[in-house]
Order: structure tokens, then sequence, then C-alpha cells
């Protein structure tokens, strides 16, 4: 029979339970926490989960000398996919040692949090990487394609020194300031997606790559695991070969990936397993490292609607138009990089026309910019590749 001691009169072991299932269920009611019967498991399960999280404090490593924040209440989260070969041996590569971050999405969660953009970053974006100080001291100033900041980093610092110097190198380069940072590896993606069931993708032309051991014909798939993982990091055997359009099937797969989280997850075993991969795969930055800060993050945005979930790309084009004799990386496209950025920065929507100042950071100090667009430049309203609502077959 239940008790109806009034709450006061609970012991503060007591009170603290309460408190972490108030926590466990306002992450459910997002698809983000387990909630199960019994105080004593669900502080359990909490303890688990929050154990799992593995965070740092990256803030000396970024200096003083960042772009200012302007919208007060919006957040800018940088998302790492790494894809450190560490322990697998050549099963995703022979001869690389270092870790990659082959995927880079700045998510911009607006202040009134009626609407979130998720802005993929080309790998092979030619920028300044800045004098990185990893945690052993050393500084690595140099031009290069973008996601060599995070292996730059990580080989003086670890998986936090690697986002500390992406950090660094998005901010000089869009004059965003980034709040978090969340690195998700290998294992823990593919672990996700199979405690999910699978993730729902479909494709318009057949999808063959004997390497990736990846042999989907025309048509609707439930992807997971290794097969989910191998499809979003495919790109040879499908389209031009080039990162651009991986990054689109990338962020179809993330919105089936959201919308499925979010519409079966109400399962207690299948919810736990997810959270249980989630958190053991993810490395945050000391302000995201619990659960509890997590939970908090996922029930400000439990209201978003899925249509308000816009992905877009940067702006680009080859860096082959000003060098010739590089055919393998992107230049970003001004001014519509710049306006997008400036919007972000400003909170203003992407898909709204208005007025957007220029970003704070002058890309034009950045050999992967031109000049930006002055404050009195019309921001045109831009067209999200996808959106979280869409179940559009992807593009191959």
């Amino acid at each position: 029979m239940p008790s109806t001691a009034h709450p006061r009169d609970a012991s503060p072991r007591a009170r603290t339970l309460r408190r972490r299932r108030r926590t466990l269920r306002t992450v459910a009611a997002v698809g983000a926490v387990v909630l199960v019967g019994g105080a004593a498991t669900a502080y359990g399960v909490y303890r688990h989960l929050d154990g799992n999280i593995t965070s740092a404090d990256i803030s000396s490593q970024l200096g003083g000398d960042r772009p200012a924040v302007l919208a007060q209440g919006a957040e800018n989260i940088l998302v790492l996919g790494s894809d450190s070969r560490a322990g697998t041996g050549t099963e995703y590569g022979a001869g690389l040692t270092t870790a990659q971050s082959d995927t880079m999405l700045l998510v911009h969660l607006s202040a009134d949090r009626r609407w979130a953009a998720a802005v993929s970053i080309p790998r092979d974006s030619w920028v300044s990487i800045p004098s990185c100080t990893g945690s052993d001291g050393t500084t690595t100033p140099r031009q290069a394609k973008i996601n060599e900041a995070f292996t730059l980093g990580s080989e003086h610092g670890g998986t936090a020194s690697g986002a500390a110097c992406s950090i660094k190198t998005v901010e000089a380069a869009t004059g965003v300031h980034v709040d978090h940072f969340v690195v998700v590896d290998f294992e823990g993606f593919k672990d996700m997606t199979t405690a999910l069931g699978g993730v729902p993708v479909c494709t318009t032309a057949p999808v063959v790559d004997p390497k990736a051991d990846l042999d989907l014909p025309a048509g609707e798939h439930r992807l997971e695991g290794e097969q989910a993982l191998a499809f979003v990091r495919e790109r040879h055997a499908v389209g031009d070969g080039s990162d651009l359009g991986r990054i689109e099937r990338q962020q179809q797969f993330l919105a089936s990936m959201a919308r499925t989280a979010e519409g079966e997850l109400t399962d207690p075993t299948a919810m736990y397993g997810f959270l249980d991969a989630a958190t053991r795969s993810v490395t945050t930055d000391s302000g995201l490292g619990s659960l509890g800060a997590l939970a908090s993050l996922a029930e400000s945005v439990r209201s978003l609607p899925p249509s308000q979930l816009q992905f877009f790309t940067v702006p680009n084009h080859p860096r082959s138009d000003v060098v010739r004799s590089d055919t393998a990386n992107v230049l970003w496209s001004q001014p519509a990089a710049g306006t997008l950025f400036g919007d972000l920065e400003h909170d203003v929507d992407p898909t709204a026309a208005a007025p957007t100042p220029a970003p704070s950071a002058s890309p034009s100090t950045s050999p992967s910019t031109s000049p930006s667009p002055s404050s009195s430049t019309p921001s045109a309203p831009l067209t999200p590749s996808v959106t979280g609502s869409d179940e559009a077959c992807t593009v191959t």
C-alpha cells in the first residue's frame, strides 16, 4: 500500500530518490531516459547512466579570445562524430591510427526553443586552424581541412583536446560562440541504432559496396549496427563519391533516427538499452557532463515541432576555383555562409527573411572564406535540406 506521509516528513534519502525519479520522468518524456518501477531500481539506473558519461572541462584550452554571446538563452552545440580506430584493427580502414572527426554538426537551439538548426560542416572545408594548446602544452597552428583540428588536438591531449581545437577552429571561421560539445564514437552509434530496433531509411537506387559489406536494393530498409554505420559513412559507391553527398544521407538518417527515438522508445527495456549505449558513447564538456544536465537540455526542446528541426549544409564551392591543383577540398561561399552563421549568432531563423548583421569574427581573415556581408545586407530565407519531419527517400 502506498505511503501517505507528507513530503516534508520524508528522509533526505527519500527526497533524493524522488528528485532522481523526476529527472528520469523528464527525460523519458522526450525519449531520453528510462523510467522503471521502484525507487531503489530507479536510483540505481540513474547512477549507472550518470556514471557512463565522460566529460572534461576544456575552458582553459579555449582561452579568452572567443566570440561574444549575443543571444542569451540560445545554445550552440558542436557535435563531432569520432572515428577513432583504436582497438578496431583494420575494420574501418588500414593505416589510420589517429582520431578523425569526419562528421561535424553545429547545432543551434533557439532561445525560445521554437526552432533548431543543425549545420553540417563539410570535413574537407579548407580553413585556418588556430594555435590549439593540448593538455600536454603542445600547440598546432596551420592551414588545413577542418577535420584535422580534431586530429591535431586529440594527438596532444585525447578526445577533449580534439574537441577544444575543433571549437576554436569553428569559432574562428564562423564567429559563432560554441557553448557545448558532444563527441560520439563508432561503437556507440552502432549500439544506439541497434537499441532502437533499427532506423528506417529508403533509397532511390541500389547502394552496393563490397568493401563496406553494404548491399541495399532500392526501396525501404531498417538499418542497425554495422550496416547503419556503413550507410552513413558510405561515399565511394554512391553519387560522385564526395563528402557532400554523404552529408545529405547523414542528415536524413539523423532525422529518421530522431523520429524513431521519439516514437518507439516506449518500452523501458528498449529505452534503457538506447540510453545505456548513448551515455557510454559520448564525451561532453563539463556543462553537459551529467544525466541531470542532459535531462534539462532534453526537456527544454520537448515541445519543438519536428518540422522546425532544420538541417543545412554550409554553402561551399570547390577550392580548385582558387587553387587549381586542389580538387579535394572546398571553400565556403560568401556572402551565403557568412549570412547563415550571422543568423545563428543573432538567434535568427535562417528560413526567415530579415536583415542580418555580419558575424563578429571576420571571415576575411581565414583562407576558407571571402569577405563577409555588411550589416545592411538582407538575409534571404534559406530552405533546409532536411527537416525532422521529412520522410523522403535518400538521394543516392
